[in-house]
Formats: structure tokens, C-alpha cells, sequence
């Protein structure tokens, strides 16, 4: 039974999800080659965003809150609360700006993927999850460093404490590639290879919507398109759930490194 005359559903290839024209001509610094696209224009008003919210909650702070205090306020002592104390303590206070900075940024990159006109998780480009990793690296390793000494830092990575010496052969060098290299790369992976995957499933999803409506030349295909549209919608709601909990993970995973390198086991 042929359901459809014309031609047949393609799924579209990666790079069209992922690759976006420069606004302006391609410029170089030393070797970098950049590119201004929309979606770097669409992290600038993030920023700006973010920055202009946070001002405009604490610039004229009232002991009686108003309603956009008393919001941003639930939201940080949220962090402080359920990231920070939790995992680093109340040592933990020093690190509040970056970790506070780090989940509602993450945060709002993430949501990206589900407000129109965007439609795509900054997230899902492996440059911006790979900063939070290098930024995160860069802190628990000075941290650990300030904390412990170079030697006394890399001595205990290298040669936990109360371990038996004859394991040391096996569980130094296992110690020192987790921390030192699969640590920050799976840090950044993991936000990316999640928002990407989301991305990628609600585009499939939404396409095969459209074409079963619009595309389908019998009333048995544009019945059918109910189908991935009401799962396009439940996936939608999904991944507003998988924006939050990949911010939340990413900071209290850089809150444990911090904790690791501030509080070392002896």
C-alpha cells in the first residue's frame, strides 16, 4: 500500500543541527579562527541578561524583599543549601559566585533548547561545556595546591593514605589519570553528549510531525503525525527537567572536586 506519493522522510544530516553562518566575516587572533553567529550573539544577551537580573535583585537590597529580591534570593540560598553546604561545607561560602554563576548560566544555555526562535541548547557545543571543565580543573587543582602544597598535593593523589604499598602499582597510576585527565573530560562530555542527544531527539521528533502533517498525501499519515507531536511535547517537558539536572550536576561536581582539593582525606 503505498501511503505517501511523494518523497519519503529523511532525517537530517548532524552538522545541519550544529552548524550556523557567521553574522560577521570570520576574523583571526594568532592561530584561532572566529566565527560571530547568531547562537554567540544569542550567549552575549544571555550574559547580559543574567547580569542585568542579578543587578536589579541586589543593587538597593531591603530587609523586606521585594518580589524579584525575595525570588533570587530563594534561588541562591537554593545553591548554598542543597550544592555548596552540602558537599564543600561552610568553607564552601568563598566559592558561592562561582558555583552560583555556573548553575544559572548552565541553566538558562540549557533551556535555550526549548525556547522558540532558538531551539538549540548552547550547551550542545562541546566549547562551552569544555570551559566549565578547564575553569573547573584550573580551581580544585590551584585550590588543592594553596591548600596542601605541590608536593604534599601530588604525593597524596599519587599515594592515597592507608592504602597497602603493593597496591600502589596499580592504584597510583589509575589515581593520577582520573584525576587528572578523566575527570575534566568527563565533566564535559557529560553535560554535552546530554544536551546534544535532547537536541537531536526533539528535532527527529518535530520533523517527523511536520511531514506527517503537511507531507503526508493520505489522511493515514496526517492521522499519524498525532503521534510524534504528543511526543514531541512530553519530550519537551523531559528536557526542561534534563536542563536543571544538568546544571545541578555539573556544579555539585565541580563543588565535590572543590571539597576533594580543600578537604583531603588522610
Amino acid at each position: 500500500m503505498n501511503l505517501a506519493a511523494g518523497p519519503a522522510f529523511t532525517v537530517p544530516d548532524i552538522n545541519e543541527l550544529f552548524t550556523y553562518r557567521s553574522l560577521i566575516h570570520p576574523f583571526k587572533v594568532g592561530p584561532v579562527v572566529f566565527h560571530f553567529t547568531y547562537l554567540t550573539l544569542v550567549m552575549f544577551v544571555l550574559s547580559f541578561a543574567l547580569c542585568a537580573l542579578f543587578i536589579a535583585a541586589f543593587r538597593r537590597p531591603a530587609v523586606v524583599p521585594g518580589k524579584l529580591q525575595n525570588m533570587m534570593e530563594a534561588a541562591i540560598d537554593a545553591v548554598r543549601e542543597n550544592i555548596v553546604l552540602q558537599t564543600i561545607g561552610p568553607d564552601g561560602d568563598k566559592f558561592m559566585p562561582y558555583l552560583t554563576a555556573v548553575f544559572f548560566f548552565v541553566f538558562v544555555m540549557n533551556f535555550m533548547e526549548i525556547v522558540p526562535g532558538v531551539q538549540v541548547p548552547l550547551t550542545s557545543f562541546m566549547a562551552v561545556p569544555a570551559l566549565f571543565s578547564l575553569m573547573a580543573y584550573l580551581i580544585f587543582n590551584f585550590v588543592g595546591i594553596r591548600k596542601q602544597g605541590v608536593y604534599h598535593y601530588f604525593k597524596d593523589t599519587a599515594f592515597p593514605p592507608g592504602v597497602p604499598v603493593f597496591l600502589y602499582v596499580i592504584l597510583t597510576p589509575i589515581e593520577l589519570v582520573s584525576k587528572f585527565i578523566f575527570r575534566p573530560i568527563t565533566l564535559a562530555v557529560r553535560l554535552f553528549a546530554n544536551m546534544m542527544a535532547g537536541h537531536v531527539m526533539l528535532t527527529i521528533f518535530f520533523l517527523a510531525s511536520t511531514y506527517f502533517l503537511i507531507g503526508g498525501h493520505n489522511n493515514i499519515l496526517r492521522g499519524m503525525s498525532i503521534f510524534p507531536i504528543l511526543l514531541a511535547i512530553v519530550l519537551t517537558g523531559f528536557e526542561f527537567f534534563i536542563a536543571f539536572i544538568q546544571a545541578f550536576i555539573i556544579t555539585i561536581l565541580t563543588a565535590v572536586y572543590i571539597d576533594e582539593s580543600l578537604h583531603p582525606a588522610h
